[in-house]
């Protein structure tokens, strides 16, 4: 549970575990990861929520949302659940058939969130388990496909950056720069230090006329994210692992590697 460190959404933390399929961040929402994969999200089966325009479920007896209901989770203010533990699935039908054993499996997810095996279920066909503490302080979410994961960061990343660095025009009126995804292999590039722990730090952007540079540090793997922010601000003063950079003039995203 988020404790001593505001950090105002200038940093984003990403432990990536290809072995067990799962990321943990830090600074990244729900509604990043929904607006990212809306088009992959069939219905979601509820573990952890206070979401209260639910679907009961007999057999698991767990309330799920419908997908024409989604939005209206998405616009919920779920960082106020504290912990929000959620399941895609593709057909009710699936809930029903899943076995004592398996409904056992998930529920240990949603207390625990770690698995007892990996959490797919072919019955379910979901891609994800959505997993956090305070949505956006603590996310680990399983994908079946690692390839979402680099398109919800190729697009969290300009989308923090659009959040933080607004635009001043004329009249000194502040408003969104819109920032182009970031391509996936440029990401995937960065999988050795992702699977270290890294930080992309947007307090610490270098820019100038023709360009802008994200640093990115190398800091652990940590599930307690008071410590992950320690351990950036011990980090700060050693040399970066690498640097994102945005040619404003291109409007294209290039990595420096250290």
């Amino acid at each position: 549970m988020r404790k001593s460190q505001p950090f105002n959404g200038d940093l984003l933390y990403v432990h990536l575990n290809e072995r067990d399929q799962y990321v943990l961040s830090c600074g990244i929402e729900f509604i990043e990861f929904a607006r990212s994969l809306a088009d992959s999200m069939a219905n979601i089966l509820l573990l952890k929520h206070n979401f209260e325009d639910g679907e009961y479920n007999r057999h698991t007896m767990l309330q799920y949302v419908p997908q024409e209901r989604i939005g209206k989770l998405v616009a919920d203010d779920v960082r106020t659940y504290g912990d929000f533990c959620w399941m895609d699935f593709e057909e009710v039908e699936g809930l029903n058939v899943l076995t004592g054993h398996e409904i056992a499996e998930i529920l240990y997810l949603g207390h625990i969130k770690h698995h007892l095996k990996l959490p797919f279920y072919n019955q379910l066909g979901n891609r994800f388990v959505y997993l956090a503490q305070e949505d956006g302080w603590f996310n680990k979410i399983y994908y079946r496909n690692l390839n979402d994961f680099f398109r919800v960061l190729s697009e969290a990343i300009p989308g923090k950056l659009a959040e933080l660095r607004p635009e001043k025009s004329l009249f000194g009126i502040r408003k969104k720069r819109l920032y182009p995804p970031i391509n996936k292999e440029i990401l995937k590039s960065l999988s050795p230090v992702l699977k270290e722990g890294a930080v992309f730090s947007f307090k610490n952007i270098g820019q100038n006329r023709n360009r802008m540079e994200i640093p990115i540090w190398a800091v652990g793997d940590f599930s307690n994210m008071d410590d992950m922010y320690e351990e950036f601000l011990q980090a700060l003063g050693s040399p970066f692992a690498g640097k994102l950079i945005f040619d404003k003039k291109l409007k294209e995203w290039s990595l420096l590697a250290q």
